[in-house]
């Protein structure tokens, strides 16, 4: 450092390549240079040069490199460790008055640690030198200094002294210096070495902790610690060790927890890890490296919890956390994999908005059907200020039309491998709409054509879950709407060609609620078309929830927005349409009780009763008349138990074919009482999907409201958990 000032080097390792390790030389001035490891052989490790003023050199290891201090008045040389092999420790020559030399180790001996022994050149293995010019104002006190080296423990002015009684006498400094055998112990470390001291060195506990210069931590930035076995000799708090390393005690490291912060964002954590000691310490000692799994580089802090901030929902983990004590200069501590937990997000509404037709140019280059056994990927736009790599998870109504053969659609984050689930069945030439969460990994979806045949599908963007937005709060299903009785209208008349039915919700869902969650059901419609249900005070957007043919009867589950509690069906139709809505559940404020934020998981199959699959086997086989299919949805615990969040509802993607009669199902709570609601009506040889979300506690069970038997295929794709809890 040449004309410096007020420049720190902290924590660092020099390897001797110049004729000296560091150098602070020009006018420099007020430098500091702490906690660094310097090596070199062949010179000098430090060389303050003239015109240099009011260096500071602490908690410093010299290793084999003395240090030079000349015509640089007012430097301190506090707790360091030097060790020389033969060579001059701490040289203060020229005119430097004013010069602190406190706590250090200084260490010529021979061969040391492993086997101190003398020097055949003793009179160049001096250990403390100050020149006659340098004398005034210079303090030497608490240092450490090794006589085996049998060269002059100091040199001051034109005298040498061999023992400490003769130097404390002739010159009255050095009152508290110890020379013995400093206990130091093998280099640890490699490129960034220190020399610990053992528990019997006399360096334990005795330093000035008011010395200037002196800092709160060793070398390794660890706090100091009290031996509880050895006497407080030191200043101060009196535990201070000499040196660059202080002695710790055996702590206990590890284990940790990993949780939503209370009262923090909705994405943020808190991570947690054990890293005590058995002794008294001004500090914490060691420090702690965090990285989590979201691929963010690690943080190192002495802290023992630390705040991070995902962008998704879903489980995450302290992916590790490794505890040292050494600054990371070794690979020893105490580390591996840490602990995980499951973070919801809020759902933010949206009109609904067409973002894919393979009939159009809308989302793809140029229209085209999906071919045979074929993916259509979508890469997602920002929604609104939201980019795509902050969506947990979007809501859909797709859309399958004109497939040339039967198969289903399943869509499914980009990237991730192909569910063995499916969100809508289709045989040739049927139109079949679904409503679709999916979880969003990479910032596209993928849309697979799972029949030998094409398929134009339709995708309606109804809203997505993310950090913002509200949250939800479920119900058993209640019928709000009901043309062909007047429930929610007073009057039973169907909805005509090209009109709008206003629905009031405002006594059904709380002043903060931003959208509601509708099972929506057409039936009896006189012409073919669809219906589009959407926030009241708008104009009907050019997209739709049901598509439906004259006499059909098609459900759906309808994610909208409302305005004043109000919703409103259009029907796109040439004729008339009775339409059947039953309340599921409302997204809001968490003073309007919606607390519970959705986990993306899935899609997943639960059950089939085609194959058995995730059924017991007395209950494969199709549904009996009157009969139920318990189903338990899964959650993730296996990582977090037992702190994982509890699921509080499902969302199902619940499928029902080969019905030999007309019918519907229910969907609820299986230890609850059965709503007077459905969740799909179907006719005999339909196949009928349908998103379900549904309060859950100890499972669910799926109803069968037909006089014939029917298969059922229940899909999940995530859940809510209580983010109040």
């Amino acid at each position: 450092m040449n004309n410096s000032a007020r420049v720190t080097l902290d924590g660092g390792a020099v390897n001797g390549l110049s004729p000296n390790g560091i150098q602070v030389t020009g006018a420099s001035s007020d430098v500091t240079i702490s906690r660094t490891y310097v090596l070199d052989g062949r010179a000098t490790g430090i060389q303050i040069d003239p015109g240099a003023a009011r260096t500071q050199i602490s908690e410093n290891t010299l290793d084999l490199g003395g240090l030079a201090i000349t015509d640089a008045p007012g430097t301190t040389v506090t707790g360091n460790t030097i060790r020389t092999e033969c060579r001059a420790g701490i040289t203060v020559t020229g005119t430097s008055p004013g010069v602190s030399i406190q706590n250090n180790i200084v260490d010529a001996a021979r061969d040391v640690p492993d086997a101190p022994s003398a020097c055949p050149s003793p009179s160049a293995a001096t250990a403390i030198t100050v020149s006659d010019a340098s004398i005034p104002q210079t303090v030497a006190d608490y240092n450490l200094i090794d006589p085996t080296s049998t060269g002059a423990l100091y040199t001051w002015g034109n005298a040498s002294y061999l023992d400490l009684p003769s130097f404390q006498s002739a010159t009255g400094q050095g009152g508290h210096d110890i020379a013995a055998n400093p206990g130091l112990l093998r280099a640890r470390g490699t490129d960034m070495a220190w020399y610990p001291i053992s528990a019997a060195s006399p360096a334990v506990d005795s330093a000035n902790a008011d010395a200037p210069g002196e800092l709160t931590t060793d070398m390794l930035d660890n706090a100091r610690a009290d031996d509880p076995d050895v006497a407080n000799t030191g200043t101060g708090t009196g535990y201070y060790d000499r040196g660059a390393g202080e002695l710790e005690g055996v702590g206990t490291a590890g284990g940790g927890t990993l949780g939503h912060t209370v009262g923090g964002a909705p994405f943020e954590v808190t991570a947690t890890v054990v890293n005590s000691t058995s002794w008294v310490t001004n500090g914490p000692v060691g420090e702690v490296a965090y990285r989590f799994d979201d691929g963010s580089y690690a943080v190192v802090t002495k802290a023992t919890s630390l705040q991070h901030t995902f962008r998704k929902a879903g489980e995450h983990c302290l992916s590790s956390s490794f505890i040292s004590k050494d600054g990371f200069r070794t690979g020893t501590g105490v580390g591996g994999s840490g602990p995980c937990t499951v973070l919801g997000a809020y759902y933010t509404p949206v009109t609904p908005t067409r973002i894919l037709d393979t009939r159009t140019t809308t989302g793809v280059s140029s229209p085209a059907p999906i071919p045979p056994n074929s993916d259509l990927t979508l890469p997602l736009p920002a929604i609104g200020s939201v980019p795509a790599g902050d969506i947990s998870a979007v809501v859909l109504n797709v859309t399958v039309t004109a497939p040339t053969a039967s198969g289903y659609l399943t869509v499914y984050p980009a990237g991730t491998t192909l569910p063995s689930a499916s969100n809508l069945n289709f045989v040739p030439y049927q139109t079949v709409p679904n409503l679709v969460t999916v979880p969003v990994v990479n910032g596209s979806i993928a849309f697979h054509n799972g029949s030998p045949g094409t398929v134009h599908v339709v995708a309606d963007l109804a809203g997505f879950y993310g950090s913002g937005g509200s949250g939800f709060k479920g119900q058993s299903p209640v019928r709000v709407l009901d043309t062909r009785d007047g429930t929610g209208t007073g009057t039973a008349r169907p909805i005509g060609a090209g009109s709008v039915l206003q629905l009031d919700l405002s006594s059904r869902v709380p002043a903060g609620a931003t959208a509601v969650i509708l099972n929506t059901t057409v039936t009896e419609p006189t012409a073919p078309g669809f219906l589009t249900v959407y926030p009241d005070g708008v104009a009907p957007p050019s997209a739709s929830n049901l598509n439906f043919t004259a006499g059909q009867t098609v459900p759906n589950l309808v994610m909208v927005p409302v305005h004043d509690g109000k919703v409103d069906f259009y029907n796109a139709a040439s004729g008339t349409v009775h339409v059947v809505a039953d309340l599921a559940g409302f997204f809001g404020t968490a003073a309007s009780g919606a607390t519970q934020v959705f986990v993306p998981y899935g899609p997943l199959r639960l059950a089939d009763t085609r194959d058995g699959t995730g059924l017991d086997l007395p209950l494969a086989g199709p549904v009996a008349p009157g009969g139920e299919l318990p189903v338990y949805p899964t959650w993730i615990d296996g990582t977090c138990v037992p702190t994982c969040p509890r699921a509080t509802a499902a969302v199902l993607n619940v499928t029902v074919t080969q019905p030999t009669a007309p019918g519907y199902l229910t969907v609820y709570p299986r230890f609850e009482t059965r709503p007077l609601a459905s969740n799909l009506n179907f006719n005999p040889r339909d196949t009928v999907p349908n998103l379900v979300a549904t309060a859950d506690d100890t499972g669910i069970a799926v109803y069968n409201g037909s006089s014939g038997t029917v298969h059922v295929v229940v899909d999940e794709e995530g859940y809510f958990i209580d983010a109040s809890s």
